[in-house]
């Protein structure tokens, strides 16, 4: 399977993604934990089907430290036990910012009032910016039907 466009050698999409990346180094250098925001990435990247992106934050989660069960699980949070309070209001907020067109009005404002009382207003605003990243990654991979599977941990840091 190959991809429909190839990102890095077109001019306009190289640049875009270059930027977009660029972006993403903000919210690295945050104080929102790591595995906070690959937990995020990893559910809207389910949500919205995007296998590359499932594939990358999956690999990178495990070469940070994530233990297999709670990726397992991250598609099934509501019933698991194994994350936090602050992760799971982490994973609503990113559930409802990825479904904006599902819910008239966006993210409700208990959802926003739960993820405020575990992150501060640089962590949340850093929470917003991955999810707000993580969409648009997943819409550029599945808009050119980038396969999964050969993302090595790592390899776009």
């Amino acid at each position: 399977m190959d991809a429909r466009l190839n990102y890095f050698e077109n001019p306009v999409s190289a640049k875009f993604v270059k930027s977009l990346a660029g972006a993403g180094r903000a919210v690295a250098a945050s104080t929102l934990p790591e595995s906070t925001v690959l937990l995020v990435e990893i559910r809207a990247s389910q949500i919205n089907g995007c296998g590359y992106c499932i594939d990358m934050h999956t690999k990178d989660a495990v070469a940070a430290g994530e233990t297999a069960a709670r990726l397992h699980l991250v598609a099934a949070w509501r019933e698991a036990t194994v994350f936090t309070e602050a992760e799971r209001a982490a994973l609503e907020l990113a559930e409802q910012g990825t479904r904006i067109a599902d819910a008239a009005g966006g993210v409700d404002d208990e959802v926003w009032a739960n993820a405020r009382k575990h992150y501060d207003d640089e962590q949340l605003a850093a929470l917003v910016c991955a999810i707000a990243a993580i969409n648009a990654f997943n819409r550029l991979n599945v808009v050119a039907q980038r396969p999964a599977g050969d993302y090595v941990p790592g390899q776009w840091s």
